[in-house]
């Protein structure tokens, strides 16, 4: 094992890693190519420019942005067709999802500071476009997203709809009236019209001035103002977003037992010189429980991932050639424990009640215990346990399937991280990997 040159931190069992990932990035592809229809269609309806409904199935991918055309079938064995905003003035799902066609003056302006105009006012354009309904009720709340464009619109089906005004300008004025400024170091105002709006249109006893005066223009607050207004007027109310979450799991907590398969291996350039210690790899059992937060847009695809996990790994190295200052032998051992936490991004493909999915993690590593030490050949110490304060973070990356959204099986592999330490951490150079079969309950 002794080399002329540096050495590469190798295992005996790097050919079954990359056998792994290559087995990962093969079952991803294969995934990516057979799964561009995972998204279902569901029973929804539209009504064309002639005022006539049809109920039909509609691929529903939940727009982060909102479309401009949909896909959608009479029956399952039909060929799917595509519909534009040309020939469709609603569609939607049940009471949970619903877009409506208008023809509405609409500021393009965008709110990233390196694009703000120097105009307060805003520019209108006319434009056809498929607004999403948030609150329907006495007077109808509308949202418009595409890109970092983002707006709101209200009125009623027999009146013209309006954009509620905001917009974020730069300013050279030296005095900003109170109700527009917003940071006078940089320069920029907000123009805020959309409380005078409101303040104007929604009439109730129980509203005044200070209601509108610190309204924000975010969809929490405008849903809420609404909704407050039909209540005044005792309009019944259909909110879209409750009804949408309600169908949605926006949470998830599972128990996820795991088999784990690690090893280590470990190098320093003063005690061993070329050599590499290479442990035994070990099977051992691990723990985790698992908080899934579904993000909410395009069908539930997304969602970020928290998995904090218990694992150990104790095992014995042996190099039988090392440097006439061991005698020809070398032992070494390692006591190594932690509480690993995966923080990443999951995607799903979904096929009717079983879904694929893939990860990405950062894990971070809270190190319990972190103990290494080694003898020469008649069981002298060589060096004293070395005991680590912290150990490096790595990354991770799984494929798995779950069933019934309540059962899962994953296959995860870990890139090497750095485990050993102490006196001579700069001196110590470790790659510990692990690959595990990760069985996983979610109980809600």
């Amino acid at each position: 094992m002794i080399g002329g040159g540096p050495s590469p931190i190798l295992t005996k069992d790097d050919k079954l890693h990359k056998m792994k990932i290559k087995l990962l990035f093969l079952l991803t592809t294969i995934v990516s190519i057979h799964c561009h229809s995972q998204i279902s269609f569901e029973k929804g309806y539209f009504i064309d420019d002639n005022n006539y409904q049809t109920d039909c199935l509609i691929k529903n991918i939940d727009w982060k942005n909102n479309p401009s055309e949909f896909e959608y079938k009479l029956s399952e064995e039909d060929e799917s067709k595509k519909l534009t905003i040309e020939s469709v003035k609603e569609f939607g799902f049940g009471d949970f999802s619903k877009y409506v066609k208008a023809i509405v003056n609409i500021d393009r302006s965008d709110d990233n500071i390196n694009k703000l105009s120097n105009e307060k006012n805003p520019v209108f354009k006319e434009e056809v476009l498929f607004l999403k309904v948030l609150i329907e009720g006495k007077i109808n709340l509308y949202q418009y997203i595409d890109g970092s464009v983002k707006k709101f619109f209200y009125g009623t089906e027999d009146s013209n709809i309006e954009q509620l005004i905001y917009k974020i300008y730069n300013t050279k004025e030296k005095k900003i009236p109170e109700d527009n400024k917003l940071d006078t170091k940089s320069k920029l105002a907000v123009n805020n019209a959309f409380r005078q709006q409101l303040w104007r249109d929604l009439k109730c006893p129980k509203f005044n001035i200070n209601t509108f005066s610190k309204l924000g223009y975010f969809k929490k607050d405008l849903m809420k103002i609404f909704a407050k207004y039909s209540e005044c007027h005792n309009d019944e109310l259909i909110d879209f977003e409750q009804k949408h979450r309600q169908k949605q799991d926006v949470f998830k907590l599972a128990i996820r037992p795991r088999l784990n398969y690690s090893s280590l291996s470990v190098k320093n350039a003063i005690i061993i010189s070329n050599d590499i210690i290479e442990f035994e790899p070990k099977t051992s059992l691990g723990f985790g429980l698992e908080a899934e937060f579904i993000l909410p847009y395009n069908k539930n695809k997304w969602a970020i991932l928290i998995e904090p996990t218990f694992q150990n790994f104790k095992s014995e190295g042996l190099i039988t050639d090392a440097s006439s200052i061991f005698r020809g032998e070398l032992r070494t051992k390692i006591d190594y424990s932690s509480i690993e936490v995966p923080i990443g991004l999951r995607h799903y493909f979904f096929f009717n009640d079983s879904r694929i999915f893939m990860n990405a993690s950062v894990v971070f590593d809270m190190k319990l215990k972190s103990d290494f030490e080694g003898s020469g050949y008649n069981g002298s110490d060589v060096f004293t346990p070395i005991k680590r304060k912290a150990t490096t973070g790595n990354f991770a990356f799984g494929i798995g399937y779950k069933l019934f959204n309540k059962y899962s099986l994953e296959i995860r592999h870990q890139t090497g991280r750095q485990i050993i330490g102490g006196n001579e951490i700069s001196k110590w150079i470790s790659s510990y990997k692990t690959s595990s079969i990760i069985l996983g309950y979610s109980f809600f």
